[in-house]
């Protein structure tokens, strides 16, 4: 199974980076494929809701506007799998992961059940460092993504910099499981 692991947290050495780093390991002792994206690390920008809202994103569920999200979207697409991780600002995903996810959601939403996220499992991690608040609101946002794309919710995670040590060993499981389990 190939599994995106997509983090979306500019600091490569926090507690985001933590759990996509125990995402990775999980999905590779299963026997997956793992491959890790570092999304603030891309030229992903925010929808520009060309076209009164509705450019090609509706009629040829491809984004007009030209950077890498093109090539991630098709990356997405091929996988089996995505877990998603954003740290939690304001009770909300990271302004990349939000960018990311905006511009998919326009693409695949409208494809229905033809959406290349249809059934596709995702696990969605909410890291919460500082005052370790928003994580359940956060992951709101992402489980209703999710459902907006078609894709399946294979589990919501919860993190903050209590939980940390015990969460990375369940992230870690989560990813094990989706693989072992083929979801």
């Amino acid at each position: 199974m190939n599994v995106l692991v997509i983090q979306s947290s500019p600091n490569d050495d926090g507690l985001t980076a933590a759990c996509a780093a125990a995402a990775v390991e999980g999905v590779r002792e299963a026997g997956g494929i793992a491959e890790e994206i570092r999304l603030n690390t891309l030229d992903v920008g925010m929808c520009q809701a060309c076209n009164r809202g509705w450019g090609t994103c509706q009629s040829e569920h491809t984004c007009q506007v030209a950077d890498d999200f093109q090539a991630l979207h098709a990356r997405i697409c091929h996988a089996d799998a995505l877990i998603l991780v954003t740290p939690v600002y304001w009770g909300e995903m990271s302004e990349s992961a939000k960018a990311l996810t905006d511009r998919l959601r326009r693409c695949e939403a409208t494809r229905g059940e033809g959406s290349c996220l249809a059934g596709k499992p995702v696990i969605a991690v909410a890291a919460a460092g500082g005052s370790g608040n928003g994580t359940i609101t956060c992951l709101l946002s992402m489980e209703r993504w999710i459902q907006h794309v078609r894709a399946r919710v294979w589990d919501l995670l919860p993190v903050n910099r209590w939980s940390r040590p015990y969460k990375l060993t369940a992230i870690r499981a989560a990813a094990r499981a989706l693989v072992a389990e083929g979801a």
